[in-house]
């Protein structure tokens, strides 16, 4: 399989291929996804390991050094853990992120599936989560995995990015819709 060429084109997009493509050769896909997601829940929760990957004054050796402590404290795959060495070594840790969400959507790919982006206010329940994975499975005609994140900034709402659609249901954006009918 060969991978997309779209994901190429950012800097983490290249990094995630290499990481999809190493894990693929290996078949390794499956373990380290499972370590991609443990290292994405750690950046959600833990500010500290989040400020620690986005902070510029962190050197590469100790980088190196922190990500091989993370790596061992949530027993991650040697794949994994070997590549959060090397971003760390090629100054590039504050790329995690969008590699894991790079990753996320070649490892979809492979398994027949597309990936949708949502967007809440708040964090969605996972009956929530059910629902709209079922719903899109139906607008999408495969499999739909859905990658979540919050934003208060929309107020209520969602807004869905499924390929090259967008469906805004954002408060802010009938908020936003409402002002310029009343403008005239």
């Amino acid at each position: 399989m060969e991978t997309s060429g779209g994901n190429q084109a950012s800097l983490a997009g290249r990094y995630a291929t290499a990481l999809f493509d190493l894990a693929r050769d290996e078949r390794q896909i499956d373990a380290v996804s499972r370590s991609l997601e443990l290292l994405a829940r750690t950046l959600a929760d833990s500010r500290d390991f989040a400020g620690f990957v986005s902070s510029p004054l962190v050197d590469r050796n100790e980088a190196r050094d922190a990500f091989e402590a993370v790596a061992g404290e949530l027993s991650l795959d040697p794949i994994t853990r070997n590549f959060l060495g090397v971003l760390a070594s090629n100054g590039r840790k504050d790329q995690l992120f969008a590699v894991i969400r790079g990753f996320r959507r070649l490892a979809a790919e492979h398994r027949g599936e597309t990936t949708a982006e949502v967007i809440s206010a708040h964090p969605l329940k996972d009956d929530q989560i059910a629902a709209l994975k079922a719903q899109l499975r139906t607008r999408a005609g495969r499999e739909v995995s859905i990658e979540t994140r919050t934003d208060p900034d929309i107020l209520g709402g969602i807004i869905v990015k499924l390929g090259s659609q967008m469906i805004d249901a954002s408060i802010r954006t009938k908020l936003n819709r409402l002002a310029q009918m009343m403008a005239g």
